[in-house]
């Protein structure tokens, strides 16, 4: 069965009907991506994805990564499509040309990044953690640092990793212990050990750039007293050229469940007393930059979870459509009945219908959070600016927690419609699934995302992002009111809607009493009901956008538009219910959590 990985017809859906992406080249800064444009790099992003990331995936997982005798390798193909990535400018895609970048809009970017994350992901961590390595130094660097790393890193020259975790400290990065002791010349001397780094070594580049987070000797315990540096495998001579080891030691790599293509590596930074690192940014300000960095990190993860949905429900589309098994219902009791194929078996219509559901859904979040980042660079008014930028705040840990939740869950639908056969190797769906499973668990737990969501950004400037949300929402519920067909659907949003008003202030209010405990522990539902109404509010205009067009479409494109249609009645009428009972339950407390004792869980 030949594998794909995204809707094609829904990507343009998105992109140039709903959210009229094309729009930004009215801008300077975007000039040159009219909607021509932005299909032309759709279109060289889908057979780079298609015909190179693709046919080395299977490879990537089954071959995994090596550490012999000191030195890593990666799966050999992935070399060649490396060099094709990087030959195509895809590493940094919305950055400045002068650096080796493309300058194209982010929520271009993302479309882009969909198809290469549902090909690839286990490749792409390569060149998007080179990426994310190289925007620190944008945005904190020297003129010199600049000057010595940026091209490098964002050509694909050079790699870049993320160096957070250690043993001991694990999401509570304040208990760090790597120590960074000043050096006469202004360089610090680097000692620890890092785990969980994907990407930490390899065989792809002639060096690697790790941005450490570490503490100066001296400094505040606690985050207070982070810094990060900028940690060469290989020194950098002044000419630029490579110069010796930096005694960074890769000192094993993890065996996982899944992105078997991408070395997760411990590594140990100093271990003969020789790794020098520069710092990067102000002293004691590490933490502040990584935050600054962790909306395009956790914007990344949403990606990943999506792209492996993406990738997993077209598959069991095709697979549906192409498999006969079984008899029409209709008919079982004909005297001949002729087989059809198992799309036409009312469950399996039901979980496919599920699985675009959420699809369509994340998708449209996706790209409307990745337009958000636009519309902050675009913006003229201030006001307008911080609106944007408010509203990314707020969606951050729904597309991080709430997309990568999901996108498991339809990853093993996925399993499912291929029944015995999405269990085996032979096919794609189990790898799949396998992969998917870690977007939920790095870059800040889905826990952690839940804890965001109520604690920081709920009441982020005194509500007014949650408001400005519900108000977007609004807008689109009061435009489907006006379509007869969707009048009723509108109404059910609303009265969703209404209710995550009223259950985000019950959230907010128990969380500052005396109750603090029990509203954390149940920020994860929380987090949920949240992402259903979004995706309630997502799916109605989806079809706010759709169902004027069903009329005067072609055949092809109104079967389209009716099932954008469709699909936000389905979500609607059959999930939203749920989520309002949740809510319910969320309004009325659950002390049972915090009162269960733990010596009645099993020694």
């Amino acid at each position: 069965m030949a594998q794909s990985i995204a809707d094609r017809r829904d990507q343009e859906f998105v992109l140039h009907e709903m959210l009229n992406a094309a729009d930004l080249a009215s801008h300077e800064q975007f000039r040159e991506f009219n909607k021509k444009i932005m299909d032309m790099v759709l279109t060289e992003a889908r057979n780079l994805a298609v015909k190179e990331l693709l046919p080395v995936s299977k490879e990537g997982d089954e071959t995994g990564c090596a550490l012999e005798n000191g030195k890593v390798t990666i799966p050999p193909s992935f070399h060649r499509v490396y060099k094709l990535f990087c030959e195509g400018e895809w590493v940094a895609m919305c950055d400045d040309p002068e650096f080796g970048g493309q300058g194209m809009p982010r929520v271009l970017s993302m479309a882009a990044g969909e198809l290469f994350t549902g090909a690839n992901c286990a490749f792409l961590m390569y060149p998007g953690l080179t990426h994310g390595a190289g925007k620190l130094v944008e945005e904190f660097g020297t003129e010199d640092q600049k000057k010595k790393y940026l091209e490098n890193l964002y050509t694909g020259k050079w790699a870049g990793t993320m160096c957070l975790t250690e043993p001991e400290a694990g999401s509570d990065v304040g208990n760090l212990t790597t120590l960074a002791t000043r050096n006469e010349d202004g360089t610090f001397s680097i000692t620890g050990s890092k785990i969980f780094i994907s990407g930490g070594d390899q065989d792809l580049t002639e060096n690697i750039i790790h941005p450490v987070l570490a503490r100066i000797e001296g400094a505040p315990a606690g985050t207070r007293g982070i810094s990060l540096f900028l940690v060469p495998k290989y020194r950098i001579n002044a000419d630029g050229t490579i110069g010796d080891p930096n005694d960074v030691i890769c000192t094993g790599l993890e065996e996982k469940m899944g992105i078997h293509g991408n070395a997760t590596a411990s590594l140990a930074f100093g271990s003969r007393g020789n790794c020098i690192g520069e710092l990067l940014g102000e002293e004691d300000k590490g933490m502040k930059a990584m935050f600054v960095m962790m909306n395009e990190a956790r914007l990344g993860v949403g990606l990943q979870g999506f792209g492996f949905a993406s990738a997993s429900y077209i598959n069991a589309v095709n697979y549906a459509k192409q498999r006969i098994q079984g008899t029409d219902l209709t008919k079982i009791f004909d005297k001949d009945p002729t087989p059809v194929s198992i799309i036409h078996h009312p469950d399996v219509k039901r979980q496919l219908l599920h699985m675009k559901a959420y699809v369509d859904g994340m998708r449209s979040l996706m790209y409307f959070t990745a337009l958000c980042f636009d519309k902050v660079l675009t913006s003229a008014d201030e006001t307008e600016k911080e609106t944007w930028q408010g509203l990314i705040e707020l969606l951050i840990p729904v597309v991080k927690g709430y997309i990568t939740d999901r996108a498991f869950e339809v990853c093993t639908q996925g399993v499912q419609v291929f029944g015995g056969y999405g269990f085996i190797s032979e096919y794609p769906q189990e790898q799949l699934l396998r992969d998917c499973k870690i977007t939920s668990i790095y870059e800040g737990t889905n826990g952690i995302q839940a804890m965001d969501l109520l604690g920081r950004k709920l009441g982020l400037k005194k509500g007014k992002p949650f408001m400005d949300l519900l108000t977007r929402m609004n807008q689109t519920i009061a435009a489907a009111k006006e379509i007869p067909e969707l009048a009723d659907m509108a109404v059910r949003v609303e009265t969703a809607v209404n209710k995550l008003g009223e259950t985000a202030m019950h959230m907010g209010m128990t969380a500052m009493s005396e109750k603090v405990l029990d509203a954390f522990a149940v920020a994860h539902p929380f987090l949920d009901v949240t992402g259903d109404v979004v995706m309630a509010w997502l799916e109605l205009w989806r079809a706010v956008t759709a169902q004027p067009k069903i009329a005067s479409a072609k055949k092809k494109d109104a079967a389209f538009y009716q099932g954008q249609v469709t699909t936000a009645q389905y979500f609607i009428q059959w999930v939203l219910p749920a989520t309002l009972g949740k809510m319910d339950a969320l309004k009325g407390n659950i002390p049972a959590i915090m009162e269960m004792p733990e010596e009645a869980f099993p020694a």
